[in-house]
């Protein structure tokens, strides 16, 4: 973050991690974000300047323009993101398509009409139990349920809803076998015996999870653990369609909703968010009090993922217990920190 790459022409994106390239590496001598455009070009003013706006090392990032996200320079070179992400915004920001999702019924009658027009009664799987959560309390905004068949599609191969919001990864709900289920149907979904809500099955499709695989986590190969998980262990079908929350999903840690996180933020100052997978370690902690320190009168959120991941990562409520520890062990020293758990099942 520490230095400038000035360079006499563009270079493309995935070809600046190669040696030899055609910049120069300049030390400013303070972060970048702390420069005026005048110190990062340089005397005579370099036709291109490139900045680290993401940690990493050249496996997984390259250096970007200026005004550039954050998470432009990140594995240009794969069709996958990563596990930590880093980003600066004031109060809570928009969500996701401009409205966030609460599909929860609030009236007991209607829910109760709701469960009973169900022809069947699904048990779903810790991964489709956060999949619901997510969808329930709106953090997969703007969706109000489990993707169609042309939504899939259009995320797929374009990563962009049919309305054309971008959304990199598919939501969807699988099933073995769909014999006695037609569309149209309403369909009973139960976590740990509850019924926590009520799916209308408006598309049924077989879905190709070949090239599902390929575009989105850029291989087929049974290697990468999610592809794996997808051809192996996911349903052969597919079923989209709106869904109606009937009770919040309870899982074994404490976790929040979009809502709750917005409210916990103080309003009109600046954000700093953290998220990531596995505990916390040292290098870690240094960057979110180094991250919050930079940004002036900012509010710290530590937002880990807790659902399942993948084959080898500590389980999800052993990670709960670290990130209880740390924030008991910090909270006098650093009470602009803020913590909140999502239970989102890892897709990469």
């Amino acid at each position: 973050h520490n230095f400038a790459y000035r360079a006499p022409v563009p270079i493309e994106a995935t070809k600046r991690h190669l040696p030899d390239l055609p910049w120069q590496k300049v030390p400013l001598g303070k972060p970048f974000w702390q420069c005026t455009e005048a110190e990062l070009k340089g005397d005579p003013p370099a036709p291109i300047t490139y900045v680290f706006k993401s940690f990493g090392d050249i496996h997984t990032t390259v250096p970007v323009e200026p005004h550039e996200s954050e998470r432009t320079g990140r594995f240009v070179r794969q069709a996958k993101t990563e596990c930590g992400i880093h980003t600066r915004t004031t109060s809570a920001g928009s969500p996701h398509g401009g409205a966030l999702m609460d599909l929860m019924v609030k009236d007991a009658r209607k829910a109760k009409e709701l469960v009973d027009s169900c022809v069947k009664t699904v048990e779903i799987n810790e991964r489709q139990a956060c999949d619901v959560f997510c969808l329930l309390h709106g953090a997969f905004s703007p969706l109000k349920g489990f993707m169609d068949e042309t939504a899939y599609n259009s995320v797929v191969m374009d990563m962009r809803l049919p309305e054309k919001q971008l959304f990199g990864l598919p939501v969807t709900f699988d099933m073995k076998e769909v014999s006695g289920i037609k569309e149209g149907d309403r369909l009973l979904l139960k976590w740990k015996g509850d019924g926590v809500a009520v799916l209308e099955a408006s598309s049924i499709y077989k879905p190709n999870k070949v090239v599902e695989a390929k575009e989105v986590y850029g291989t087929s190969s049974l290697e990468h653990p999610t592809v794996f998980s997808l051809i192996q262990e996911t349903g052969d079908y597919y079923i989209g369609g709106n869904l109606h929350g009937i009770k919040s999903i309870a899982f074994p840690y404490p976790v929040q909703t979009p809502a709750d996180v917005r409210a916990m933020l103080p309003e009109g100052k600046p954000v700093v968010a953290f998220q990531n997978r596995n505990p916390i370690h040292r290098a870690h902690f240094e960057l979110l009090v180094r991250a919050q320190r930079d940004v002036k009168d900012s509010t710290l959120l530590v937002h880990p993922t807790c659902g399942p991941t993948q084959p080898g990562d500590i389980d999800g409520v052993v990670r709960i217990s670290t990130y209880e520890a740390l924030k008991e062990e910090t909270k006098q020293e650093f009470p602009m920190f803020r913590w909140a758990y999502l239970p989102y099942s890892m897709k990469m």
